[in-house]
Parts: structure tokens; sequence; C-alpha cells
């Protein structure tokens, strides 16, 4: 018996939905719809500094605003850190993971003298500053309680990769803009020493997703083509955490006459102010899924 479809929308309440979100919304919600599946609303609160109640409640009222539907429970990051703690003390007992201590001023005074050497995203890749501590040290510095976070040995993690698939790369299946499957090949490694687990909180996006998504048995991840460069990370982890592997379709972004993506700290109208000055949500789907569908759709070329 095939497994039934599952599809998720899953924001950060760390501010207002935009009209990018209601186009992620929509297209996740249509694909499960088309693919006779279920559709889940997951709140990424794991980031407790910003994130806000107000903004869950708000984010609510917004989705059923633009006709979205999604099943109870709703599940919110900030009560799973256990589960992403037993997670990372895995990859560490590996020898996968390892503390960095370094502020981010030291990493910036590290990386200038190599300012062409980014991740995808455009940081500067992290030097290696605490890769190497002896076990000494890293004692005494969790002795003082000094913040650190955990960061991939990617080499350990890339090796390990290899006796698991064959293989130092990874690969994953993108469904274009028809529907089609491309299988893609990508290499992590161009995200160097990857943080796994967050200084502040015990996880990383990147950790909390692909965890959540597979305890949610997610089958189809569809998101911003802004985190289509992530997926080679999120297939690292779901390779050296035994978790299956989904579809994924990363659809294009919606953004602004000059180009720029549409961002909550940036300002952009939100959905509420749309809502409250009772804006015609039929006449802005049907204009903005057309503006999404005919942005260039090609399928990226991974890092």
């Amino acid at each position: 018996m095939s497994v039934r479809p599952v599809l998720r929308f899953a924001p950060s309440p760390n501010g207002e939905l935009h009209l990018g979100h209601a186009v992620s919304a929509w297209i996740g919600s249509d694909m499960a719809r088309r693919l006779g599946g279920r559709f889940l609303l997951r709140i990424e609160d794991i980031d407790i500094a910003r994130c806000r109640e107000a903004y869950i409640t708000q984010m609510y009222e917004d989705l059923r605003w633009l006709g979205i539907e999604w099943e109870e429970p709703v599940m919110r990051q900030s009560e799973r850190f256990a589960t992403y703690g037993r997670a990372s003390d895995m990859l560490l007992k590996l020898g996968l993971l390892y503390p960095c201590f370094a502020t981010r001023s030291e990493i910036a005074e590290a990386t200038k003298s190599n300012p062409e050497a980014r991740d995808p995203d455009g940081a500067p890749l992290y030097p290696g500053l605490h890769k190497h501590l002896a076990p000494e040290e890293i004692a005494a510095r969790l002795a003082r309680k000094e913040p650190f976070a955990l960061r991939f040995h990617m080499d350990r993690a890339l090796s390990s990769l290899e006796q698991i698939t064959g293989s130092r790369r990874v690969t994953f299946t993108e469904l274009d803009a028809e529907g089609v499957p491309v299988r893609i090949e990508c290499d992590p490694a161009v995200w160097g020493d990857a943080v796994v687990v967050r200084k502040d909180v015990p996880a990383s996006y990147h950790l909390a997703v692909t965890i959540d998504d597979a305890a949610q048995g997610v089958t189809h991840v569809t998101r911003g083509r802004d985190l289509f460069a992530a997926t080679s990370l999120h297939r690292l982890l779901q390779a050296l955490l035994g978790l299956p592997e989904p579809l994924y379709h990363h659809h294009p972004l919606l953004n602004d006459a000059t180009g720029r993506k549409l961002s909550k700290s940036d300002g952009d109208t939100s959905l509420r102010e749309l809502r409250e000055a009772s804006a015609d949500v039929l006449q802005l789907r049907r204009h903005l899924l057309f503006a999404t569908a005919n942005t260039e759709n090609a399928i990226p070329r991974p890092p």
C-alpha cells in the first residue's frame, strides 16, 4: 500500500507573515490537495528570544483568511528541544560534531584574510578556530560554562556518509514546476563546518527541520528556492541519523519590483495589513500564483 503524501508549511513566528509566505502556503496546500495528501502546519519557534505568541495567533488568523486548512495538533519546535538534544548527542558521540567557543567577532577577524571563502548563504566559511582544541581545554571551557555551538566536523561527517552510501556527495529528488522528478547531486562540503547546534538553543534550523520532517512523516518538502542549497546539509543529516528522504520542490521566490526577495525583516506588506484592509484574497491568490508561475522556473544549479 502506498504511503499517503504528507506536506507542511513551517513559518517562524518572529514577525508578521507577508505575501511570500502566502505563496508558499498556497503552493504546499495545493500540492497536498492534488496528491490527495495531508497538510500540516508547524511552528518553527526555536529562536525563543525573537519569537512571539502574538505572532503565532496572528499566523493562524492570516492562514485562515488565505483559505488554508491544516491538521491538528500543530507541532511547535520549542517543545522538542529534548528530541534535538538526543540527535546531537548521537552525532557528538560518533565524533561528527565538535564544540566551538568562538565569538562572531573572532570569526570575522579570522576570515578577513580570505573574504572570498563563503558558504552558499554568503556567510564567511568557518576557519576552524576551535576544531582541534585539546580535550583538557574543552573540559576547562565547559567547566567555566563558556557558551559554545556544535559544528560539523565535515571531513569526518563525509567519511561516515561514504561508509553509509558509498559516496561523499549527496543526492535528492527535486520536482520541477510540472512535477517531473529530477535527481540532483550536490556536495555538503561547500558549507564547511556548519553549525548543527546553536549557542543559544539546542538545535539549528538545519537539525530541527530535518528531525521534524521525519517525525511528522513529511513526504514532500515544498519551500522557497532560497533553501535549495541547504538541502545538501539536510540530506547529510538524514543519512547520518538514518532518517527517510522526502521529495523536494523549491518554488520561485516572490520578489519586489527591484528583484529583492520579500522579507519580514525589511518590513514588507504583511498579510495582517491586507486582511484588515479587506483585500480581495481570491484576486490576490490569482495574481501572486500567476506571478510566481511566470518567474524563471529552471531548477537552480547545485553549489
